[in-house]
């Protein structure tokens, strides 16, 4: 079965929903794909983010100026390479490096074998453990400006992870920002701008593969990711004040459910892996 504009809008906002919260988007569009009767693929997933990741531009625009700018102005010797800006520019494109590294030289196997239902709900569960730990233990200390350079190389490692699905880019280095003393709004912030090199790569790397023998065409990819965007924009902003007030219990205890439904879909073999 191909996604039809119905089919794209849906899977559209389940990822404009789902993709900043730390419970894994690309898991979700597996699942729904598989009931809906077809897997849109790993590149329906990464152009769809495109819409989400430029919901993150818009909303951090004055913050992303600000480090362009300063991070320009230093390659320029405008600016001292240890002013806070000019350091998160570096640390941006530093982390960003493991994943687009990795994505790059296993993206066969992340395309097909992660992709596999089973993989997909041991990594919902298996997160879900590593977050609450994370969010229990968490300092709740550190701004983002005491970022440091082997901080910010952790938490690129962690992005990483979310190559895998089930892992969630969000949940991953989240996790990581928890266990090492940040904030959780800090965190969060840190991982949503980190994200945007990855996914841009990812989305404008994968558009090839749109509407050539796939499952999806080119029009429902592009209504899904219009929705996605005016979807994010709203997550964003509500996320960034939840968690900062309550923490993320109440996403460990969703993938905790989730996991456990998609066990039970397998083994009664609702869903294939």
């Amino acid at each position: 079965m191909s996604v039809g504009y119905l089919e794209g809008a849906f899977l559209g906002l389940v990822q404009g929903l789902t993709e900043f919260l730390p419970i894994s988007s690309s898991a979700h569009l597996r699942v729904v794909g598989e009931l809906m009767g077809t897997d849109p693929g790993a590149s329906f997933t990464a152009v769809t983010q495109l819409g989400t990741e430029t919901a993150v531009v818009v909303y951090f625009a004055r913050d992303i100026v600000r480090i362009v700018t300063a991070w320009v102005q230093a390659l320029l010797r405008r600016r001292p390479q240890d002013d806070p800006d000019v350091r998160m520019g570096w640390l941006i494109i530093v982390g960003s490096i493991p994943i687009g590294v990795l994505g790059f030289v296993f993206q066969d196997v992340i395309r097909d074998d992660l992709r596999n239902l089973w993989v997909v709900a041991t990594m919902l569960w298996v997160f879900a453990l590593l977050l609450g730990i994370a969010d229990r233990v968490a300092r709740d200390a550190k701004p983002l400006s005491d970022l440091t350079w082997r901080d910010g190389l952790l938490f690129g490692g962690a992005q990483a992870l979310a190559l895998i699905p089930g892992v969630s880019r969000s949940g991953g280095t989240i996790t990581a920002g928890l266990l090492l003393g940040y904030t959780r709004e800090a965190a969060a912030r840190y991982s949503f701008l980190l994200a945007i090199p990855a996914v841009f790569a990812s989305g404008l790397y994968e558009l090839r593969e749109i509407g050539s023998d796939g499952p999806v065409a080119w029009g429902p990819t592009l209504l899904a990711t219009a929705i996605a965007f005016v979807v994010a924009l709203g997550v964003i902003r509500w996320f960034l004040g939840y968690v900062s007030r309550r923490g993320f219990g109440v996403f460990v205890v969703y993938r905790l459910v989730l996991a456990a439904i998609i066990y039970a879909l397998l083994l009664t073999g609702t869903l294939q892996p």
